[in-house]
């Protein structure tokens, strides 16, 4: 079970960026990439040689691979494919540390290069991850109120049992303040901008702007699992329905096409808002997540108020 997470999570990243992409090409009235795209850059990228800079640490080489390590942990706390996931007995606040320490690797990794990009970099994506970790535990503890349980199963199961609970003012306020902070997170507009390198803009490309060949692939490759985790966290979460809570294949196929179905729906979705709206000015960055916060915290208000 544990490998099938690894592999619907590792082989399932990319295939999720190129849908993307491609969707916000058609959007946008052209052709775009094919939706299998971000497999032959990864192919091309682990062939060729990482040239390093020879003011780098050990920090700069070891961070590629703590990221994948980390993502890949995250990948087995998750309830992915099914609500009881190998790592099952952890919690959010695991998973929200893993992609923190994550994220303190890649900080150190655009410091460690010594250019100005990467100690830019770095400096804003620690200011947005210390402005986006509080508001989702903060939003998923609204969850575990309601399921009384801080176990991510245990609030899928408990979820999917009382469809109702998913028409509670707290669970929608949630819902909202953990969908910003996927966006932060992501590094997807409004937040940041992954197709461009404008160094006015760009925070997690100004980051691995010093990586090549095998190092860049790890980490592109991680920022496609990142995603895809968010997402499934949004989709089976917010809308457990259909997330098996046994581990026979029939339950794991047809939980399987379930988390497909809705990450098919959270894409376009996210393919359309950020076709329709353009980036925030980076100083309006901690209002935007200041404002999530408040929502994950009225969710909170709202589950001792509406008992």
């Amino acid at each position: 079970m544990a490998l099938l997470h690894v592999i619907v999570v590792g082989a399932g990243a990319p295939l999720l960026v190129g849908s993307l992409r491609t969707l916000k090409a058609r959007l946008t009235g052209r052709r775009g990439a094919p939706v299998w795209q971000p497999y032959l850059d990864l192919r091309k990228l682990f062939g060729k040689t990482p040239v390093v800079s020879v003011t780098t640490s050990w920090v700069f080489r070891a961070t590629p691979y703590v990221l994948a390590a980390t993502t890949v942990v995250a990948a087995l706390a998750a309830p992915v494919l099914s609500s009881r996931p190998p790592l099952g007995f952890a919690g959010i606040i695991l998973v929200m540390y893993l992609f923190l320490l994550g994220t303190f690797f890649l900080a150190l990794a655009g410091l460690d290069a010594g250019s100005a990009f990467g100690g830019m970099g770095s400096s804003r994506a620690v200011a947005v991850a210390a402005l986006a970790e509080p508001t989702v535990i903060l939003a998923v503890f609204a969850l575990s109120l309601q399921a009384s349980t801080t176990n991510l199963g245990g609030v899928v199961e408990r979820l999917a049992g009382d469809p109702q609970l998913a028409l509670n003012p707290a669970h929608l306020l949630a819902f909202a303040a953990f969908f910003i902070v996927m966006l932060a997170e992501a590094g997807r507009l409004p937040v940041d901008n992954p197709a461009t390198h404008l160094e006015l803009t760009m925070i997690h490309e100004a980051m691995v702007l010093e990586y090549s060949g095998r190092y860049l692939a790890l980490v592109e490759w991680t920022s496609a699992m990142k995603l895809l985790l968010f997402l499934t966290l949004l989709a089976n979460l917010f809308f457990p329905w259909g997330v098996p809570h046994v581990r026979t294949p029939v339950a794991i196929l047809l939980g399987t096409a379930a988390l497909v179905g809705k990450l098919a729906v959270l894409t376009t979705a996210l393919a359309v808002l950020e076709t329709s709206i353009a980036k925030l000015r980076l100083f309006r960055v901690p209002e935007l997540l200041a404002g999530s916060f408040a929502l994950a915290l009225l969710s909170v208000t709202a589950v001792f108020l509406l008992r």
